[in-house]
């Protein structure tokens, strides 16, 4: 990810550097977006060139598909860029050399100039910024480092939690716990006698609060009658 914002980044500065070389001087007080396009094929001709048919329009290309390569993230497409820029800019020393007879380096204006340098710096930079791009993985390259990495169990919950089952993964106690005691299972009390199936079973002796006499006081039996 650093690697791809880095390269993108340098590989921006070359392609603005690239783009701006052809309003500057190039050779002889000449300005770079003075040369068509036909001229680095033809010859070097004093005729002027408008700014959309000059050297302006190759590298206003490169700096597209420098463009697109960032988005994309393909070190090919940023790459492309960088020689077509360096390709146009030797094909017009080239030209200008069979022109002149020979290209000088003067500080006085004679010779090659500050455009020239810009288109280089260009083409340089957006090399190097195809080479620090780590590029795009291919879905091969994906699928295996997910395979590679290891999947992390659970952590283990702190002493002051409550280990409960599963894992939420959130501090606290754990809503699935409660303070109060669990409610005791109500023990079995025999058969249903509503139940035709089971009416015939035997039958549980009644729970003393289901009895409706007085444990404490029970019934007295009546007395018997008089004999007469």
């Amino acid at each position: 990810m650093i690697r791809n914002i880095l390269g993108s980044v340098v590989a921006l500065a070359g392609a603005a550097s690239a783009v701006l070389s052809p309003f500057r001087d190039w050779y002889g007080g000449r300005a770079g977006h003075d040369y068509r396009v036909r001229d680095l094929f033809e010859g070097i001709t004093p005729v002027e060139s408008g700014v959309l048919v000059s050297i302006l329009l190759p590298f206003l290309a490169a700096a597209l598909l420098v463009v697109l390569g960032v988005v994309l993230r393909s070190r090919l497409v940023v790459a492309l860029a960088g020689l077509v820029v360096l390709g146009f800019t030797i094909l017009w020393m080239v030209r200008q050399g069979q022109a002149a007879g020979s290209l000088v380096v003067g500080g006085d204006g004679a010779g090659l100039q500050v455009g020239v340098v810009n288109a280089l710096a260009g083409g340089v930079l957006m090399l190097i910024g195809a080479l620090l791009m780590s590029g795009r993985r291919s879905r091969r390259e994906r699928r295996a480092v997910r395979e590679r990495e290891p999947v992390e169990p659970f952590a283990v919950p702190a002493a002051d939690q409550v280990d409960t089952w599963p894992p939420t993964q959130e501090p606290g106690m754990s809503v699935q716990t409660s303070p109060w005691p669990e409610p005791e299972v109500e023990p079995y009390t025999g058969p249903d006698p509503r139940d035709a199936r089971t009416r015939s079973y035997p039958q549980a002796a009644p729970h003393p609060e289901d009895d409706p006499r007085d444990p404490v006081h029970p019934p007295h039996r009546p007395p018997p009658p008089p004999q007469g």
